[in-house]
């Protein structure tokens, strides 16, 4: 598998994955033609054209996949895709009822190039357990695309020590799903990616990227503090 997992698809000050670009040109490089999943947004056609906009300064043309039996098609004769951010449980869900989980995962881990941010990249992981994201749809189940060992939390945001939310922090939250799911997470932080390649076994290679770093979660453990350029195989298993 060659994946390419972004937290987050702007960053302030920068356009549309401006901060990522030469990662995402490698990822892509001899790729003439991707598919593109909006299904995280409800105004899809508009998501498109942005995505269709920005890959074609790179010389790559973009098919924007829509929901349903149709779908497959698109995915199956696709040099490559990108899905994108946006809500995740309406992201899933448009995926299961279009019956996508199989054919993504039988192309990316046959060696098709995956593309995620924001909400593409939570659903690489198990299940989209550690979103952010209000479930504004109920998904048949939270069981996603699989093809990382541990679970992913977006925009992880640390604790600010001089706020005055009485609200739960990222943090805690993280720590809420540990005290039920006996799992790693990861919390990216924005301007951070992950490039993973190998097999969906052991033998898969994760690496920390980007200008930020990110926290790596565990039951009944601290959280560790990882700085970018960090080989994350065994921190995550």
């Amino acid at each position: 598998m060659r994946l390419l997992l972004l937290s987050n698809s702007r960053q302030h000050g920068t356009g549309y994955l401006d901060h990522a670009i030469g990662p995402v040109q490698e990822l892509f490089a001899g790729v003439q033609r991707i598919a593109f999943i909006p299904f995280a947004l409800h105004d899809r056609a508009g998501y498109a054209r942005i995505v269709q906009e920005r890959f074609a300064k790179l010389g790559i043309a973009v098919d924007a996949v829509e929901p349903g039996p149709s779908a497959a098609a698109v995915i199956e004769s696709a040099a490559g895709v990108f899905v994108g951010g946006g809500n995740t449980f309406r992201l899933l869900d448009r995926i299961q009822r279009s019956d996508l989980l199989a054919p993504l995962r039988q192309r990316v881990r046959s060696g098709m190039p995956y593309m995620g941010s924001s909400a593409g990249t939570v659903i690489a992981a198990p299940t989209i357990s550690t979103t952010n994201d209000m479930p504004i749809v109920q998904p048949a189940s939270f069981e996603s695309l699989g093809f990382l060992p541990f679970h992913i939390n977006c925009h992880y945001l640390d604790p600010d020590p001089g706020s005055r939310h009485m609200g739960e922090t990222r943090e805690q939250r993280l720590v809420e799903f540990l005290e039920e799911n006996d799992r790693v997470v990861v919390g990216l932080r924005e301007g951070a990616w992950l490039r993973c390649e190998g097999a969906a076994s052991g033998s898969l290679l994760v690496r920390l990227e980007g200008g930020e770093g990110c926290r790596i979660f565990r039951r009944g453990a601290a959280p560790a503090e990882v700085p970018p350029g960090t080989q994350l195989d065994t921190l995550v298993r």
